[in-house]
């Protein structure tokens, strides 16, 4: 008989991390489960300890491949699950969860039937557990058996790992995850709040994302890496290529929906690292991100406020010097507003 909840977890060169993801998942309330651990070519002693994991726990097994990214590890860790599992979730190796998250999950769309749940995180840290930023807003407070046209914060739920899948609707999404590519996040989480009937979404902290604060830094929070940023960008476009493919009326409006977001939340994520950037870096943003706001736009730009109206246009412009100097304007005036509310 198949479990009822298959967990997969791609592992790529984190052995210093694996064993504590590991006993977490191990340590579940909810014991029902399968773990596919997929190791994408480690060169590490990862391999190792998940292997001896699988030794010693039957709910565990290895599959290992040659090195080829996240979303392709993810990939074929769904390509192996045991057919019949009722429920599907992500973990990548470095994190860890709570030990009651998978039953609160899953007790949850038992009792609702929504196509999935996605819950509240913690960012994981030497010195402890603090809120995740990114998860503030979609997940202030729990709603259950809502959608993404309810709660327009959920366009900002793009991480793959804070959610549980009713697998049939995994499935029937029939998206994968894209290759080659970092942020492979946000290309299957969109669609899918798109595509779902209801959405459970818990303010209960169900997973701990862990930040790298010892100069072992994922690619992703190497702030000036140029390909972090085209990446992100690419991301951003393959959601819009999504949307854009959707003829059926009940997506009218998402589009713009979505753009909205890029312009006021997704872009500006880059503005604070342009001015520490090389010029590969600035390169790049120039050329990308130039890019994406002529695909959304120019005539989006008007509805903005009028900092965001300003670096967007200097950015079409490809006026780098200029745009610099206005974010480290912003930069200062932010940290002085920040000192002189200390002092207050």
């Amino acid at each position: 008989m198949a479990p009822r909840l298959s967990v997969v977890v791609p592992i790529y060169n984190v052995e210093r991390y694996l064993e504590e993801c590991l006993d977490s998942i191990a340590a579940q309330t909810f014991d029902d489960f399968e773990c596919v651990m997929v190791d994408d070519g480690s060169t590490d002693d990862g391999p190792v300890i998940a292997k001896a994991y699988a030794a010693r726990d039957p709910r565990f097994r290895l599959v290992q491949q040659d090195n080829q990214g996240l979303g392709a590890a993810r990939n074929t860790g769904v390509r192996h699950l045991t057919p019949g599992t009722e429920y599907l979730a992500f973990v990548d190796s470095d994190d860890t969860l709570p030990a009651g998250a998978y039953e609160l999950m899953i007790r949850t769309l038992d009792g609702t039937g929504s196509d999935f749940a996605a819950g509240n995180a913690l960012r994981l840290r030497t010195t402890g557990l603090t809120p995740s930023h990114a998860h503030r807003r979609p997940f202030a407070e729990t709603r259950l058996r809502t959608h993404v046209v309810e709660l327009p914060a959920l366009v900002t739920d793009r991480t793959a790992w804070n959610k549980v899948y009713r697998r049939t609707f995994f499935e029937a999404a029939g998206i994968a995850y894209p290759e080659g590519i970092l942020y492979e996040d946000a290309p299957v989480s969109v669609p899918h709040h798109f595509l779902a009937e209801r959405v459970d979404v818990l303010a209960d902290p169900i997973y701990h994302w862990r930040v790298r604060e010892d100069g072992d830094l994922s690619i992703t929070q190497k702030k000036t890496d140029p390909r972090g940023l085209v990446d992100r960008v690419t991301s951003m476009e393959l959601v819009r290529a999504w949307l854009l493919a959707r003829p059926e009326p009940r997506f009218a409006g998402h589009l713009s929906a979505y753009d909205r977001n890029c312009l006021v939340e997704e872009i500006p994520m880059f503005f604070w690292s342009v001015p520490d950037g090389d010029r590969v870096y600035r390169d790049a943003y120039r050329e990308h991100v130039g890019r994406l706001l002529r695909a959304i736009g120019p005539e989006r730009l008007d509805g903005l406020s009028a900092q965001l109206r300003l670096k967007y246009r200097l950015t079409l412009a490809g006026r780098l010097h200029r745009f610099v100097a206005v974010q480290r304007l912003h930069h200062l005036a932010r940290r002085t507003r920040q000192a002189a509310t200390t002092r207050a």
